[in-house]
């Protein structure tokens, strides 16, 4: 099983980049689990359509734990099966320790084992890791982490602490940098600024994917572009990226 954990600045994209590359994995014949480990809980709304699914923190809030792992999953694109760890109810409590409990409660009810999923990936909000946010990257857990950025200060900023990150838990048996991916936003001299990011941490971009209208338009629709415009050039970078995740992963 393959376990990746994708982490960036809220609002770079990091979302949408990961449910069209689950849709892409699982076009391709992966069974993929997607994993929001995000407050707002939309990581994976274009894979599913739904409205609104519960989170794993709502059951427990309402439920105890007398609910299925059914009633934590949703069938999304292709197979998908998408899951949103959710938060604390405002105001009250930690956005960290309820992904802790999330993850804790996937686990408890042998998420991995009934569903066998090839590739799991973790959607993690990262502007910054510490406690809960940290928890994908633990043992047992994902085993790489890639970093999604833009060439904009603050995104830039966010994904250095989250290589310092990465490099301080070196040791413990956590999961390691897979790589750098730049989602464009057009800034100035925008691939020079994310590579020298990349060479500072001691890693390398592995993908640049284009500031696309197509991107928007899909998500107009509440769709994936995968699914959304399957022919469209952004649908192939999508492609791309994910088959590129799988090499570093050592799968292809």
């Amino acid at each position: 099983m393959v376990k990746i954990a994708v982490y960036g600045k809220g609002g770079i994209g990091k979302s949408t980049t990961v449910s069209n590359v689950s849709a892409a994995l699982a076009e391709m014949g992966y069974k993929v689990m997607q994993i929001g480990c995000d407050p707002k809980a939309d990581s994976t709304v274009s894979l599913h359509g739904r409205e609104h699914m519960p989170t794993v923190l709502e059951l427990v809030r309402k439920y105890k734990n007398d609910f299925t792992l059914e009633d934590m999953t949703a069938r999304g694109y292709a197979g998908v099966i998408c899951v949103e760890a959710g938060g604390p109810t405002p105001g009250l409590g930690c956005a960290g320790r309820g992904i802790i409990a999330a993850l804790e409660k996937l686990s408890e009810k042998g998420a991995y084992d009934v569903y066998k999923p090839d590739v799991v990936i973790y959607d993690v909000l990262g502007d910054v890791v510490c406690g809960g946010f940290s928890m994908p990257m633990r043992g047992g857990y994902a085993d790489q982490v890639f970093v999604i950025t833009s060439g904009e200060n603050m995104a830039i900023h966010a994904a250095a602490n989250i290589a310092m990150a990465i490099e301080g838990f070196k040791g413990r048996g956590y999961a390691q940098l897979g790589g750098v991916i730049l989602n464009r936003r057009n800034v100035k001299d925008e691939e020079a600024k994310v590579k020298e990011l990349a060479d500072d941490i001691g890693s390398e971009v592995i993908a640049c994917l284009d500031r696309s209208d197509t991107v928007q338009d899909a998500e107009e629709i509440g769709k994936t572009v995968i699914e959304a415009f399957p022919e469209s050039g952004m649908a192939e970078q999508y492609r791309t990226l994910a088959k590129k995740l799988m090499e570093v992963c050592g799968v292809m």
